[in-house]
């Protein structure tokens, strides 16, 4: 399949918080980018790997319930591609509903926004029917063609485009609950402009002692500082793994360039996922 030009995907149906961040990048950035909504996470990637379209924009980790392990399994074994820029996006969530003078007895989300309203759910709506999407605007989907009593947690524009009510607002257990997104494409570029963090993933030798130990040695001695670690199944063996390591500064940088060269030289593989732009965004796009 040809690849189309100025094409970016994201998890859908339209009313994701994906989508949010789709709408933005285009509204701050393209202009004139098409927006292509896919069923998961790993669609959208793969897509990219196929070159079906140029980019796509997929949530990586969220500040209360940590790492999306579907896209960082994908990074790490099944494509290869560049991390373009980062998005830190402040999510807000809502409660919505078709009948508002009903009573709630079945909410839908997606299982992140149900985790990060944990502590909501638990004190005003204790005991009643919690479901799991795909999506939270598959959930708002379904609440707005479903019996009285369904509610759905997801983003204010999933509840206009599927005619919800909003019963509460700002329901997640913190305001500071933010998800991170990468952009992500095929395209390899050697100098990404603004480019302020790096992300690597690598697999060491977990059976000899203080393997780990000496891959974050290197960084410590050239003064590379590392913002995030996080190790994930190898899928060689019950207990081997590999490693996700992001730090700041780009592979432009003296320092952090041979970081990576000594640490490669200490994994049984390395793949640099690119130096890359970070901005935050805490702000609603409609379109």
């Amino acid at each position: 399949m040809l690849k189309q030009q100025n094409t970016l995907g994201f998890l859908g149906p339209k009313g994701t918080h994906s989508e949010a961040v789709a709408l933005y990048l285009n509204y701050k950035q393209a202009g004139d980018w098409n927006l292509f909504a896919y069923d998961t996470i790993y669609e959208a990637i793969q897509a990219v790997a196929d070159g079906v379209i140029e980019r796509c924009v997929v949530p990586v980790e969220n500040s209360i319930e940590g790492s999306i392990n579907i896209t960082l399994d994908t990074l790490a074994h099944e494509v290869d591609l560049q991390v373009e820029q980062e998005i830190v996006w402040t999510v807000h969530n809502q409660l919505m509903t078709k009948y508002p003078k009903d009573v709630i007895t079945t909410i839908l989300s997606h299982p992140q926004p149900l985790a990060q309203c944990r502590e909501y759910l638990k004190k005003n709506y204790a005991g009643i029917e919690i479901r799991q999407t795909a999506s939270t605007a598959k959930a708002a989907e379904i609440v707005a063609s479903g019996p009285p009593g369904y509610a759905a947690i997801g983003t204010q524009r999933a509840g206009e485009l599927y005619g919800l009510t909003t019963m509460d607002t700002e329901i997640q257990d913190t305001l500071t609950n933010c998800t991170r997104f990468f952009v992500l494409t095929k395209i390899k570029k050697a100098v990404i402009a603004g480019a302020n963090k790096t992300s690597l993933v690598c697999q060491i030798d977990g059976k000899k002692a203080g393997s780990l130990c000496a891959v974050l040695s290197e960084f410590a001695k050239r003064d590379v500082n590392m913002t995030r670690i996080e190790s994930r199944p190898a899928r060689t063996g019950l207990g081997e793994y590999i490693f996700f390591f992001e730090v700041d500064g780009s592979t432009q940088e003296q320092n952090v360039n041979a970081a990576i060269l000594a640490i490669q030289q200490k994994s049984l593989w390395l793949k640099n996922l690119g130096s890359f732009p970070v901005t935050y965004v805490d702000e609603n796009i409609k379109k």
